[in-house]
């Protein structure tokens, strides 16, 4: 049976009876910080830090596989709406929509979400579209690749080097969604129920190819007949996604799925203030790249650059998964920005947190200035009021003084 390991967002580290192989997988893989306890031989000291989700790391010698589990510190319910709103500001998923269950668990609430979602999709049965398919075949079919034809045939007549349009229900979207049941399934920590109404949406997607692991997924494109399919697939995207390590050291095999908060919080934030720019005449440029120096040696790439209709730089900003400690926010964000202002010749930078002891401070530079702005955001609020939070913003973006 396997052993579970509780842990929490961030937390202080706690004491845990482990084999050393264990912690020594867990450090390496940097899932949690893990060091042995200098106090109590047999015992590791673990302490989470932004990964949250849960792995699972078998041991050797047939003992009992290690399960640690990471429980964010926001509500499972708005980290969903952070992850579909960074996904897909414009599909209605995004506004709480998606059916998240009560469970505080992560991994559990995802295989619910997911299988919900996938059932809703297949309601009125699998989706069919248009595959191109080129084959050798006795008879003729479409259309004749002429030039495959004389390469491979040399002339002959049979068979021929035919492609067509075959209707299908082995298409993109039934294939991601394939993928990521089958990835749900090999996970730890998936309820019973949630992987038995798994299994059956696996027997319905059987007739799409598995995809091929390290291959990029397949491009699909929105469209009126694949609206139904949308929450589903921004939902196996995530699960596909995810930072999930699947390796065998030292006869050890790491599974499981992690959210990094980091990312999520980055691509929240930058999304979501791009969007709320396009009621003005700006535009925001996510991971814009730069450069510091003029020989173009140093590359620099802000979370976010506002950009006026002409084209020059207006606003920058940084988005930083941190919470204010007692004695302030790290040195080294307001060092970065100051590059970030510097580089591209502006008077206001941004640094945006994820929650702080105050809503907003500012910084003016000695002899430069440039005034250094840090602004917290309360994850731990409902979906409107912090959309209200990043329009407030993106208004303070658009009316920074000129250069």
């Amino acid at each position: 049976m396997s052993r579970v390991v509780e842990l929490v967002e961030h937390a202080p580290a706690t004491s845990h009876v482990l084999p050393d192989a264990v912690g020594r997988a867990l450090a390496e893989a940097r899932i949690v910080d893990a060091s042995p306890d200098p106090y109590a031989p047999g015992r590791w000291l673990l302490r989470a830090g932004s990964k949250v989700g849960a792995v699972s790391v078998g041991a050797a010698d047939g003992e009992a596989p290690v399960t640690v589990r990471v429980t964010p510190k926001v509500p499972v319910a708005r980290l969903f709406f952070l992850l579909g709103h960074s996904l897909a500001p414009k599909d209605p998923w995004q506004e709480g929509r998606v059916e998240v269950d009560d469970r505080r668990e992560l991994l559990p609430a995802l295989a619910h979400a997911v299988e919900r979602q996938i059932a809703a999709a297949l309601r009125r049965g699998l989706l069919q579209g248009y595959r191109s398919t080129e084959e050798s075949a006795l008879v003729v079919r479409g259309r004749i690749r002429e030039a495959d034809q004389i390469r491979r045939r040399f002339g002959a007549a049979l068979p021929v080097e035919v492609v067509y349009d075959e209707f299908t229900t082995d298409i993109p979207e039934n294939r991601i969604l394939r993928a990521a049941v089958e990835r749900l399934l090999r996970l730890p920590g998936v309820p019973p129920e949630v992987r038995r109404r798994l299994l059956h949406q696996r027997t319905r997607l059987a007739d799409a190819t598995p995809l091929i692991a390290g291959r990029p997924l397949p491009a699909w494109q929105p469209s009126r007949l694949n609206t139904r399919y949308r929450p589903a697939l921004h939902l196996a995207r995530a699960v596909l996604a995810g930072s999930s390590p699947e390796h065998a050291r030292g006869g050890l095999r790491i599974d499981g799925f992690l959210f990094d908060m980091n990312k999520l919080f980055e691509d929240f934030v930058t999304v979501a203030l791009r969007e709320a720019l396009r009621g003005s005449e700006c535009t925001g440029a996510l991971q814009d790249p730069h450069h510091l120096d003029e020989a173009d040696a140093i590359r620099m790439k802000p979370d976010l650059v506002v950009y006026r209709p002409d084209g020059t730089p207006l606003a920058v900003a940084d988005a930083k998964y941190k919470a204010e400690k007692r004695d302030g926010y790290p040195d080294a964000d307001l060092y970065q920005m100051l590059a970030y202002c510097t580089a591209l010749g502006l008077r206001e930078g941004h640094l945006i947190y994820a929650k702080g002891n105050a809503p907003h401070a500012a910084h003016r530079v000695r002899h430069a200035g440039i005034v250094l702005h840090q602004h917290a955001l309360d994850l731990d609020q409902e979906p409107t009021a912090l959309l209200a939070d990043i329009a407030s913003l993106a208004h303070h973006l658009v009316t920074a003084p000129p250069p």
